[in-house]
Parts: C-alpha cells; sequence; structure tokens
C-alpha cells in the first residue's frame, strides 16, 4: 500500500510538470506534443496504482497504451503534416486565417 501511495505521488508530479513544460512550450511544436506524451504517461502510471487496488489493472492498462499510442502516432502525423506543409514546426507560423 506504501508504494502505490509513492507511484501516486509520482504519477501527480509528473502529470503537474508536464503541464508546466507544456504552458513554457511556445515555439516548436514537438515540444508540445512530447510534454503532451509525458502527460498521458503521468496518467497511466496514476490510473494503474489507482486500479491496481481493485485488482482490474490489467485491463486499464491494455486501454491506456492503445489511447497512448493511438495519441502519439496522431501527433507526428499531424506534425509530419504540419512540416510538409509549412517547412518548419514553429507555433507562431500556423494561423486559421491561413486556411
Amino acid at each position: 500500500m506504501v508504494q502505490l501511495d509513492y507511484l501516486l505521488m509520482f504519477s501527480l508530479v509528473g502529470f503537474s510538470f508536464s503541464i508546466f513544460t507544456l504552458c513554457l512550450q511556445y515555439k516548436h511544436l514537438l515540444g508540445a506534443l512530447l510534454s503532451l506524451e509525458a502527460m498521458t504517461l503521468g496518467l497511466f502510471v496514476g490510473v494503474f496504482s489507482i486500479s491496481s487496488m481493485f485488482n482490474v489493472e490489467g485491463y486499464m492498462c491494455l486501454i491506456l497504451i492503445t489511447l497512448g499510442a493511438c495519441e502519439a502516432s496522431l501527433g507526428l502525423a499531424v506534425l509530419v503534416s504540419l512540416i510538409r506543409t509549412h517547412g518548419n514546426d514553429y507555433v507562431f507560423n500556423y494561423s486559421l486565417h491561413k486556411c
């Protein structure tokens, strides 16, 4: 039970740091996507530590790993598409008025 408390604190600290990093990422889109991935991993560790108390960690792990992989592949696809159309990944180059 004590290790679960440490895992939950670790996930909350990791999630908080990833939100802080996301707020500071204003230049490159790749940095923002990496901080979103860190946020997903922090949530994964938190849900794993909470669901292990109820003995359903196997199902929750499979669901969250699947959603995390889909999120990562979608983010990389959007990044590649934006680099091909705009030539770089600077956030200030993207505008809704250009669409």
